[in-house]
């Protein structure tokens, strides 16, 4: 299963791979109504190719018995449904009032100079995109981050190298 981008995919028409339009078709079969797969369904094609593009969204919401209107307003209510291609991991730094006290500003300065981007941007070898988040939830451990699926608390910036190491 591919991981790229899939650039081709930004126009209005772009088709969704064979096995992902049998995946969804397959979830929606589970439901009464198939619009109440959408969220699930965005989710896999966002695994598929990092992001859903315009034309992977249009591809979706036919599938799905929805104008791609009412599947635009689904994915961009969801802050974790990324409407424009991110990195091979995705950083998000966590932004809320428990982070910013304990050290916040301090670990984005220093992902920014370790990865050469602004909050919001991808690296340029397209590994990392960075991100603010409102909240982890981990306020506990702040200042918090999560890479892809991992949550990292009381994140040193000293350690920043180290763990984007394990990131290839």
């Amino acid at each position: 299963m591919s991981t790229g981008n899939d650039s081709a995919a930004s126009g209005n028409d772009a088709a969704l791979a064979p096995e992902l339009t049998q995946a969804v078709q397959e979830l929606v079969s589970r439901y009464d109504d198939k619009r109440a797969a959408c969220v699930e369904a965005l989710k896999r094609v966002q695994r598929r190719y990092r992001w859903v593009s315009d034309g992977h969204l249009h591809a979706l919401a036919r599938l799905l018995d929805m104008s791609a209107a009412e599947l635009e307003a689904v994915a961009t209510y969801y802050n974790l449904v990324y409407r424009r291609p991110v990195g091979r991991h995705v950083i998000l730094l966590c932004d809320s009032v428990s982070c910013w006290l304990l050290g916040h500003d301090a670990l984005r300065a220093q992902l920014e100079r370790r990865l050469g981007v602004q909050s919001g941007q991808t690296t340029a070898d397209d590994r990392f995109t960075l991100l603010p988040i409102v909240c982890l939830g981990h306020c506990d451990h702040a200042p918090a981050l999560m890479i892809d699926d991992d949550l990292h608390g009381d994140v040193d910036p000293a350690d920043l190298a180290r763990l984007l190491d394990t990131y290839a």
